[in-house]
């Protein structure tokens, strides 16, 4: 080749030059979306195949078959690693099967991802119940309560509250139930059935002011409603308005007449009303009747009473029966209308002298029944007058 050939080719290489660049880039830029397209193909693929395992398991928890529903959020997991859902719902299967310790190792990850979910908290409450752990199970319970929730978060933290007032009722710390009580009282809205369930709470509480508050809040919509007719006579009876308990009761066992325990309880409210001789509208001679009626069952239960401590051989008991019958049998001769007429502070002493032997016969011989429990709760209705 000559020296003038030489020339001319490296004349035109400059022109090559920017041609064979835009081709290896068009090259490379169609190489990268390859890649790019057959990357997104991929993982569209493996999140697919994540996603029809994770709804086979949720149908699988919903039903409860936590076994398959935990091989089912497994496969999942394997095309979708980092999912909080799929790792959630794992432990909610796994603490179907009691794998609590499982459970609460996905759990408190979760947890330290999202410390402010409403779910994981809640099911970290579970699991601190289960194990009798009281101050965590609160802890977790508490956080849930004011936690972030999806959907309607009001509904969400009423039903965790429920919850934590039900554990707070199982171990029986019925002071922090009432307290979270009154909180949820408060925040009920017009929902009748709400009103009910919380006074049976209130209820199981031993709060029988605010249970029967309740029970007259649910009551506005259904005069009639039997469960909250018995509730609301329970409560009155709790708080020893009698004469209110009746009137509740009375219909309850109308509106309900298979609730054997309101038409139980209305017996036992009635026989309160007829044997308390401090009734202010019952006359002289009517209170004398009830008074030498008193003392007379008051007798019997000494009795049977008796019988039973000599029976089991408890010596301290029987000596304290002893004059207690001892005492009765001096005041029976004059338990009559005549004397009691002639000697208005005798009907006192009898009386105090019932309410003593019907105390002391519980203590020794259980809880009664019938007169001698009507009698029992018209004591504790005017101690200390």
């Amino acid at each position: 080749m000559t020296v003038r050939e030489k020339l001319q080719g490296l004349g035109t290489y400059p022109t090559r030059e920017p041609v064979i660049l835009a081709l290896l880039c068009a090259l490379a830029v169609g190489a990268f979306l390859a890649v790019g397209g057959l990357s997104r193909a991929y993982h569209a693929q493996q999140q697919a195949l994540a996603d029809r395992w994770f709804t086979r398991g949720t149908v699988d928890l919903k039903d409860a078959h936590f076994d398959r529903a935990v091989a089912d959020f497994r496969a999942a997991l394997r095309y979708s690693r980092d999912s909080y859902d799929y790792q959630l719902n794992l432990a909610q299967a796994l603490i179907g099967l009691k794998r609590t310790d499982e459970a609460y190792a996905y759990l408190i990850n979760l947890w330290e991802r999202e410390p402010e979910n409403g779910l994981v908290n809640l099911e970290l409450a579970h699991i601190a119940a289960q194990k009798d752990q009281t101050e965590q199970a609160l802890r977790y319970y508490h956080n849930a309560i004011y936690a972030i929730w999806p959907g309607d978060q009001e509904v969400q933290r009423r039903k965790t509250r429920l919850e934590l007032i039900e554990f707070l009722l199982d171990i029986n710390a019925k002071p922090q139930a009432q307290s979270e009580l009154i909180a949820l009282a408060a925040s009920l809205g017009d929902d009748p059935s709400l009103h009910q369930r919380v006074g049976d709470l209130f209820l199981h509480a031993q709060d029988y002011e605010h249970a029967l508050a309740e029970y007259r809040l649910a009551l506005k919509s259904d005069h009639h409603d039997s469960a909250a007719l018995a509730g609301a006579g329970l409560a009155a009876f709790g708080l020893g308005r009698y004469s209110l308990a009746q009137r509740y009761l009375q219909v309850a066992v109308v509106a309900n007449p298979e609730d054997e325990r309101s038409a139980d309880l209305l017996k036992t409210t009635e026989l309160v009303l007829r044997m308390d001789p401090y009734q202010r509208q019952i006359s002289a001679d009517q209170r004398n009747r009830i008074v030498i009626e008193a003392f007379a069952a008051a007798g019997e239960r000494l009795k049977s009473c008796a019988a039973t401590i000599t029976s089991s051989g408890a010596a301290s008991l029987e000596t304290l029966e002893q004059s207690l019958a001892d005492n009765w049998a001096k005041m029976k001769p004059k338990i009559n209308e005549r004397d009691l007429r002639r000697d208005p502070d005798l009907a006192e002493r009898a009386m105090d002298l019932v309410f003593e032997i019907e105390r002391e016969s519980k203590i020794a011989c259980g809880a009664p029944t019938g007169t001698d429990l009507a009698l029992l709760l018209i004591s504790k209705l005017h101690e200390g007058n």
